[in-house]
């Protein structure tokens, strides 16, 4: 009798042990009384978001991510690749947006070939450009005049990353203008950082160079003229993504598009990220949350 009696003690024990469980558990995580968790909030999905290692591209690419995650509570996937790849992961749906497309000239023969796989969401900076920069003390003003200083140069043009369309513009350029000159593909940062050491040392370089970049707010720079408009009209930076974004998440299609930085807003956050030794997503989030109304904007709240 006894033993039985322990035995019903000890299972009601363990119902009692149990429930008080559950209910330490419930008291832990919680749940609010409107229904959502008291903790951190559960994911909404993952955003894709693949970058080229340009200057402008790492800016907002980490200032969408930080705004994707804090304000809008996706969790975010970045990935640097070259141009080429980059085109063909979004036309197969691999990857979610490209925010650095730089139309009508430059990424147009990408979008030739895939644009019928793409969405374009419009233009986040307007009056890019691209050509061949110099150091203002060069005393070259055009790119007619390079060959008469082809010895002061080393017969050599510093490029970033060999599937650039502004790489494919300077092959252009050097058949166009019968250019005796070398270009060196390599990247955005070796670039700069080939570009700094010249200016140290007062030598002369030319660079494949665009704008917007903090190296024009560092340096005293110069585009040299392109009379025979090789490299184009400015032109706008976009915003591409993969087909579907906008039926599958339209909100974060919805940011995407009213995300716009004009020229200052841009070069501040680029400064800062070139200037720090942080993270530039640290930074990105610093230089969000000190541009609160404005980023509001683009989430649609007054």
């Amino acid at each position: 009798m006894k033993t039985q009696s322990k035995k019903w003690f000890a299972l009601i024990l363990a119902i009692v042990l149990g429930v008080m469980m559950l209910s330490g558990c419930s008291s832990e995580s919680g749940t609010a009384v409107d229904g959502t968790a008291s903790g951190e909030d559960a994911s909404k999905g993952t955003v894709k978001l693949v970058y080229v290692n340009w200057a402008e591209g790492v800016a907002m690419t980490n200032l969408a991510k930080v705004i994707l995650e804090e304000k809008m509570g996706y969790d975010v996937e970045v990935t640097m690749a070259d141009v080429a790849p980059i085109f063909t992961a979004l036309s197969s749906g691999d990857q979610d947006a490209f925010m650095d497309a730089w139309l009508p000239v430059t990424h147009a023969k990408y979008m030739e070939e895939y644009g019928d796989d793409l969405d374009d969401l419009g233009y986040n900076f307007e009056n890019a450009k691209i050509g061949l920069v110099v150091p203002a003390y060069v005393d070259i003003d055009s790119i007619e005049a390079l060959n008469g200083a082809k010895d002061e140069f080393n017969g050599e043009i510093i490029g970033i990353d060999s599937g650039a369309g502004i790489m494919s513009a300077t092959e252009s350029a050097i058949d166009t203008y019968g250019l005796d000159y070398d270009l060196i593909p390599g990247s955005g940062p070796a670039m700069t950082a080939a570009l700094g050491t010249a200016i140290e040392d007062n030598q002369a370089i030319i660079v494949t160079g665009w704008a917007p970049h903090w190296m024009f707010a560092r340096w005293d720079l110069k585009f040299l003229d392109d009379p025979e408009g090789v490299y184009g009209a400015d032109e706008n930076i976009h915003t591409i993504t993969r087909k579907g974004l906008s039926e599958d998440m339209p909100d974060v299609a919805a940011f995407l598009t009213n995300f716009y930085l004009d020229s200052q807003q841009l070069g501040s956050l680029m400064g800062e990220i070139a200037d720090s030794d942080e993270d530039p997503e640290v930074v990105a989030k610093a230089w969000m949350e000190s541009n609160e109304a404005l980023v509001d904007s683009w989430l649609g709240n007054k």
